[in-house]
């Protein structure tokens, strides 16, 4: 994965674009089923809680390291399932998963150079999924990656490093290109959102993956 460069700082540009994806208002994160613990942000600032382990931006990152890690897992085990008959659902799926992996190394580069620590990846639950053949596994797949997406586009208020945003904006583009991919191949719309992305919450991130992590 590579980021786009970073800029010198907030412009007037970057504000425009905040306020259509909904500001700063959302904000996603896995801590109860990761174990970490919350950090409540007082009322009135724009926030709900801060990630962790770690604080501002480095806790954003390991937010999305969480996800990433969790979709990476998940497409090597699908792929290691022998249940993807299609072979081009098939390289699909690889290209998809290889794209992940990318992203859990560049995070984790981006952890180094803020000097925090890594969170270590979730205990995940897939094997009913994967049992369910290509068609329950292309259905998760998507359903993560529309969740990923948002998830990444509700954390991009926060973000204050420009560097930093330009890389989680990054991701953001090819997890919304992965999960247009996914949409078609269920059956469903490219864009189910409609000509504006949709940021999610925390609380709709929580509920969406709390299946897919052993708590």
């Amino acid at each position: 994965m590579r980021s786009l460069p970073p800029t010198d700082g907030p412009s007037a540009s970057r504000r425009r674009f905040l306020e259509l994806a909904g500001g700063t208002g959302a904000i996603s994160i896995l801590l109860a089923a990761c174990g970490e613990k919350e950090e409540t942000i007082p009322a009135g600032d724009g926030r709900d809680t801060a990630p962790g382990p770690g604080e501002g931006d480095a806790a954003i990152l390991n937010f999305a390291l969480t996800l990433e890690y969790l979709e990476a897992d998940f497409y090597r085990r699908a792929v290691d399932s022998g249940e993807l008959r299609d072979r081009r659902v098939a390289e699909v799926v690889k290209a998809i998963g290889a794209d992940e992996r990318e992203h859990v190394g560049a995070l984790k580069a981006a952890l180094a150079g803020v000097g925090a620590r890594p969170v270590t990846a979730p205990r995940t639950r897939f094997d009913e999924i994967l049992g369910g053949g290509q068609g329950r596994i292309l259905e998760t797949a998507a359903t993560v990656e529309n969740l990923g997406a948002a998830a990444y586009l509700g954390q991009a208020g926060r973000i204050q490093d420009a560097g930093l945003l330009a890389t989680a904006l990054s991701i953001h583009s090819n997890e919304g290109r992965h999960a247009a991919a996914l949409n078609r191949l269920v059956g469903g719309p490219i864009v189910p959102d409609g000509a504006f992305a949709k940021p999610a919450t925390m609380d709709e991130v929580r509920a969406g993956l709390r299946p897919f992590i052993v708590a």
